[in-house]
Parts: C-alpha cells; sequence; structure tokens
C-alpha cells in the first residue's frame, strides 16, 4: 500500500513539475522552459545515488520502516536550505571566476568515475568527519527512542541514533550538491531555474526511496547510468574551453538515452537472475 501510495504520489509531483515548466514556457519563453527541463532531469537522475546512500544507510543502522519516515522528512527540508545556498555560492563564483565552470568539469568527470569502479557498501558511517565532531559535542545514547532525535537519561541530554542518522543523511547531501549543482551548472546558470528544477526534484525524494526501496534489486545498473550522466555534464563543462556547446536539447536526449538504457539493462538482467534463482529452486 505504502509503495502504492508513493507512486501515485511520484505521478503528482512529477506532473506538477511538468505544469511548472508549462508556466515557465508561457511566461518567460522557450529557452528557460527546456533549461528547466534539462535541469529537473539531471537532478532527478542523480537524485537516485542519493537515495541508493540511504537505503545503505537505514539498513546499515538496522532502522525499521516507520523511523524512517521522520528522518527523510527532515533531511528533505535540510537539502533544500543547503541547495539554496550551494547555488547562490556557486552562481556568485562563476560570476566572478567564469575559469570555475572548468574546475566543476574535473569534477564531476572524477566523481562519474569514482562512481563507476568504486564499491561503497563497505562505508563504515562512524568515520564520518560531522559524526565525530557531533560525538565530541553531545554524547549519544546507544538505543532508539520510539522517533525522538533526542532523549533526556538523569538530567542529562542524549542523542539518539536517529538523529546521528539525519546527520549522515545531510552530510551525504552537501557531498551530493558537489555533484548536482555544476551538474546542473552545465544547463543553465540562471538561479531561478537552478533552485526550482532542484527543488521538484527534492520533494520526489521521499516517494522514489519508498519505491526504490521495494524494488531496489530492480534496479542495480541504475548507479552506472548516473555516473555517465555525471560524466557527461563534465564533459559539457570541459568543451566550453574550445568554444564547443551541447545544446540544452542534445543534453536532454543524451541524459534520456543513458537513463533509458541503465532502466532497460537493470530490468533485462533483473529478470535473468529471478529465472536463475527459480531454476536453482
Amino acid at each position: 500500500m505504502r509503495v502504492k501510495k508513493s507512486f501515485f504520489n511520484l505521478i503528482f509531483w512529477i506532473g506538477l513539475a511538468i505544469l511548472f515548466n508549462i508556466y515557465i514556457y508561457f511566461s518567460m519563453g522557450s529557452k528557460p522552459a527546456m533549461e528547466f527541463l534539462g535541469g529537473y532531469i539531471i537532478e532527478m537522475s542523480l537524485s537516485l545515488d542519493n537515495l541508493f546512500l540511504f537505503l545503505m544507510v537505514f539498513s546499515s543502522f538496522n532502522i525499521s520502516l516507520e523511523y524512517q519516515e521522520r528522518v527523510l522528512k527532515y533531511g528533505i527540508i535540510g537539502a533544500m536550505i543547503l541547495r539554496l545556498i550551494f547555488i547562490l555560492l556557486g552562481i556568485g563564483i562563476i560570476n566572478k571566476f567564469h575559469f570555475i565552470v572548468y574546475i566543476f568539469g574535473i569534477i564531476l568527470m572524477f566523481s562519474g568515475l569514482k562512481m563507476m569502479f568504486h564499491d561503497d557498501n563497505n562505508i563504515d558511517f562512524n568515520k564520518n568527519p560531522f559524526i565525530r565532531i557531533f560525538k565530541k559535542i553531545m554524547p549519544v545514547h546507544d538505543k532508539l527512542v520510539g522517533h525522538n532525535f533526542f532523549t533526556r537519561i538523569n538530567r542529562k541530554l542524549y542523542a539518539t541514533p536517529l538523529f546521528i542518522i539525519l546527520i549522515i543523511i545531510e552530510s551525504s547531501d552537501v557531498l551530493f550538491a558537489l555533484d548536482s549543482i555544476p551538474a546542473i551548472f552545465s544547463i543553465t546558470q540562471d538561479p531561478l531555474i537552478v533552485y526550482t528544477s532542484n527543488i521538484f526534484a527534492i520533494i520526489c525524494l521521499r516517494s522514489m526511496y519508498y519505491i526504490l526501496n521495494r524494488l531496489n534489486s530492480m534496479f542495480k545498473f541504475m548507479r552506472y547510468g548516473v555516473a555517465l550522466i555525471l560524466m557527461f555534464t563534465g564533459i559539457k563543462l570541459l568543451v566550453l574551453y574550445f568554444n564547443i556547446e551541447i545544446s540544452v536539447s542534445i543534453s536532454i536526449l543524451i541524459i534520456l538515452i543513458i537513463l533509458l538504457c541503465s532502466v532497460l539493462f537493470s530490468l533485462i538482467f533483473s529478470n535473468d537472475n529471478e529465472n536463475e534463482n527459480l531454476r536453482i529452486r
């Protein structure tokens, strides 16, 4: 029932983004509308890797679905605030130092290659620098206390593991923003287009998470698709040095082809694995 509800919620938010895109088309013109669509598709694509990390964090700490809801809610609110800060800083830096777009391109290329070949399954979240700093400031209780982020024991305030998970998710979004914000800068540097496309993608995260949580095994090649999208946006920024500009429409087409191919391969190979398991049984 939760997956079904999440699916309809996802359709609703995507529909709302399409309506907003139509509004941009009639109020601002075709070029900003295409830029919003390109930015939205990029952000939705890159959000998938964020969601895979969420799944890994919750499973590592053995957090049940009922407690994940609150963490996701506050995590998404925090992401909206963080993205606004990153976008304003990024645009300000680019306006003063245009060469920074080439540095962004190199970062995106290396991020894509790292995602393609690096295995994140053995990440030790206790080594997260934000967690280390926080534990020096406040003691952490070793057990969950319902949905609470904090609890008092003998008049002393403790953070619960649920709050630690929230810190991990928020700090990971900072790292993902270092990829996603430069990626959308390859499409546009209009602050309104960049931020609204980010917000519409972030709003979908919770619904996408519950769907992915249920169908995780069916999307094992999506990670490689996201990595290729990062590398493509990196190339798109780097070739600007040679006065080569890849149009927004071609960028959208290439990104959609990468996404569709990664989904297709995921479905084909997940079906092969399921058939193989049935034969073994």
